[in-house]
């Protein structure tokens, strides 16, 4: 058996490693939400780059409810300027920045809220910010996606062996998380009914309390 380590210095310089940290990031944790997106994202000067971010929720989204938001950051300590936003349907903040470069490519219903970005210039380089929000979710979620720019195409590797290590562990991490989910959402779904429940037996016991004269008084 080959050491965990060995197998994360063997994905570090490919496409593989970005899909271990994928499924990685989606384990589900806490009661918040999942989002995901890749930690970072390299796109050629002059290309169009999509930008990928993908969310799980127990529920179905109701565009009424829902509710997204993408903002951009030049540098770490730099304010967030909202350039796109999912109020009952996208819309776009024209930015000077970007102007008409900004394209939603997601689907909500399907748990994506991605978009594109064309012509990529050197001035876009910084963080990208996806918050989402589906209620009845509580908690919004959060992933951010940090932009390189590259002046010209980067050397290509073998990397045919590590991209089979890499899909073997993605598919049975995604498999673990896939079920996590299920788990977790069973057990939400049914933590808010016994709350209704126990809601209703208070209610119930209060109008019993008060409407049913004693017996010893007749």
């Amino acid at each position: 058996a080959l050491p965990v380590g060995w197998l994360l210095v063997s994905l570090s310089n490919s496409s593989a490693s970005l899909l271990l940290l994928s499924v990685l990031a989606a384990a589900p944790t806490g009661l918040g939400m999942e989002v995901m997106a890749p930690a970072t994202i390299n796109a050629l000067n002059g290309s169009s780059v999509k930008l990928s971010c993908t969310f799980n929720s127990c529920y179905k989204v109701e565009n009424k409810q829902f509710s997204l938001n993408w903002t951009y950051q030049e540098c770490r300590n730099c304010s967030e300027e909202l350039f796109l936003q999912f109020r009952m349907k996208i819309m776009n903040k024209q930015l000077d920045r970007f102007g008409n470069r900004v394209e939603f490519t997601g689907n909500p219903t399907k748990y994506d809220v991605s978009f594109t970005l064309k012509n990529v210039q050197l001035e876009d380089e910084g963080t990208y910010n996806c918050y989402v929000l589906n209620p009845p979710d509580r908690h919004r979620g959060h992933a951010s996606i940090s932009l390189k720019v590259l002046t010209k195409e980067p050397p290509k590797h073998d990397s045919t062996v590590a991209v089979i290590v890499g899909a073997s562990v993605g598919g049975f991490l995604a498999v673990v998380i896939l079920v996590l989910m299920v788990v977790k959402c069973v057990r939400r779904k049914k933590q808010q009914r016994l709350n209704t429940d126990d809601q209703k037996t208070e209610e119930e016991g209060k109008t019993d309390g008060e409407g049913n004269p004693d017996e010893g008084t007749k």
